[in-house]
């Protein structure tokens, strides 16, 4: 495994972001991990998040984008803290854009926050996790109301490698064949549990055999079958 994934990795375990145990996901799926980017809560986890969402989207990506947009609410601080590392790390000066929930009726008007959309702009998406699929079928329909944008792709922190609302294949490969860009992550939920089962931090294991068990039934169930 890369360094940088091993580092993410324990950056999520360090940060609280990533915990195991029992937990109902927005899909309804009761599952033994959940990954919550909201945790993050200082500036300088949000500079190093930041700089992983950067290095990730350049090496997967390059940077031939005008725009990077991060739906509301998580997504916003995803974006702003992506393009502030793009600036620092890699000179290129990206738009960020993020949606309202309600639209402003007064002033800044709209459902934008941040750049506004353009015609022909090639725009990126950031998110926190995609466990289903469902909320890129929210932010497809703002995107295409707002101009004729030419989505390039999706970045995620975490691949939770589990089945989309088709039930056929990983969330992150439906979209992928439903809206014709690529997907990608940071790190997936299969290196995490390579890097964390066994290993103690800060006097813990984080993926003990009582956890692994869990593990395996809930993959057993919504696992996605490369």
């Amino acid at each position: 495994m890369e360094e940088y994934k091993s580092s993410f990795i324990r950056f999520m375990v360090d940060s609280q972001v990533l915990k195991f145990g029992e937990f109902t996901l927005k899909s309804g799926r009761k599952s033994p991990f959940f990954m919550n980017a909201g945790a993050y809560k200082t500036g300088s986890q949000l500079v190093k998040l930041g700089e992983y969402y950067a290095r990730a989207i350049h090496d997967c990506y390059g940077l031939d984008f005008d725009v990077l947009f991060g739906p509301a609410y998580k997504g916003i601080p995803l974006a702003v803290a992506t393009v502030m590392a793009i600036s620092k790390l890699y000179g290129r000066d990206i738009r960020y854009c993020s949606n309202r929930k309600e639209i402003k009726d007064h002033g800044d008007k709209g459902i934008l926050l941040g750049s506004r959309l353009r015609d022909e702009d090639r725009v990126m998406i950031i998110e926190d996790v995609t466990t289903s699929g469902a909320s890129i079928a929210e932010t497809m329909p703002i995107l295409q109301a707002q101009a004729d944008v030419d989505v390039v792709g999706l970045m995620v922190s975490l691949d939770r490698c589990e089945v989309g609302q088709g039930g056929k294949m990983s969330a992150l490969d439906e979209i992928r064949e439903t809206y014709g860009f690529p997907t990608h992550a940071i790190v997936s939920m299969n290196e995490v549990r390579e890097y964390l089962t066994g290993r103690t931090i800060d006097g813990k294991v984080i993926i003990d055999q009582k956890t692994a068990k869990a593990l395996d039934a809930y993959y057993t169930e919504y696992g996605a079958r490369k």
